[in-house]
């Protein structure tokens, strides 16, 4: 995967190359931290403060919950689960075997991240390029993810594993009402993290021939 040679003029770069190779999906995960509350704090909020978004729209919203605060959103998802199979949605068995254990694994973990986009609040910028308007949502989304994948990385490299879940819209209103958040949050992904108790999958790669191309490389 790329030549063991390089070398870079920042040794940054090749550390943050290796933590980007490390981040792997970890389902087997416990509620204890190796970093405290305010470092994990801090990954977050520097992730809202700093990564990019479309003409500076930041539109992302996050909400960090740990311990007990954690443990509420996954009450509310087996919560929603169990009205699918009330409803003759979800078969029971299915949720008892498969489902709920599942949800389980993640409230055993030590928090969870909320990912959220505020679309309502890029109806000006709409206004203004309107050319680009049904652009302005993919571009929002696109720095959301961004910040998904910063925290999980930063997350990792800090000793945690971590699983990127997305149960909306089942749970989305139900987390509104818990914790107070405003109408126009769309929630998008919940990260899951805590200290892992398992070893990831094997992780296999497309051959990069047929997925990467380069032009004008100087000899």
């Amino acid at each position: 995967m790329g030549s063991t040679a390089t070398e870079f003029k920042n040794p940054a770069t090749a550390t943050l190359l290796e933590l980007v190779k490390g981040r792997r999906t970890y389902y087997g995960l416990k509620a204890e931290s190796p970093i405290s509350d305010d470092a994990i704090e801090r990954i977050v909020q520097d992730s809202v403060l700093h990564v990019p978004s479309s003409f500076n729209t930041q539109t992302s919203r996050v909400v960090l919950l740990l311990n007990e605060e954690h443990q509420k959103v996954w009450d509310l998802a087996i919560g929603a689960m169990e009205g699918l199979v009330a409803a003759g949605v979800l078969p029971q068995e299915s949720f008892e075997k498969s489902t709920k254990p599942k949800l389980n694994s993640f409230r055993a973990a030590y928090g969870t991240v909320l990912f959220f986009v505020d679309y309502e609040t890029l109806g000006p910028i709409k206004e203004k390029f309107a050319i680009y308007a049904d652009k302005f949502d993919p571009f929002a989304l696109e720095s959301n993810a961004m910040s998904q994948y910063l925290v999980w990385v930063a997350l990792e490299s800090e000793g945690f594993g971590a699983n990127l879940q997305h149960y909306s819209p089942l749970i989305d209103e139900a987390i509104a009402k818990t914790w107070g958040l405003p109408a126009s949050w769309k929630l998008d992904a919940q990260l899951v993290f805590g200290t892992p108790t398992s070893e990831p999958g094997e992780k296999a790669f497309e051959p990069l021939e047929s997925r990467f191309k380069v032009f004008g490389k100087s000899a």
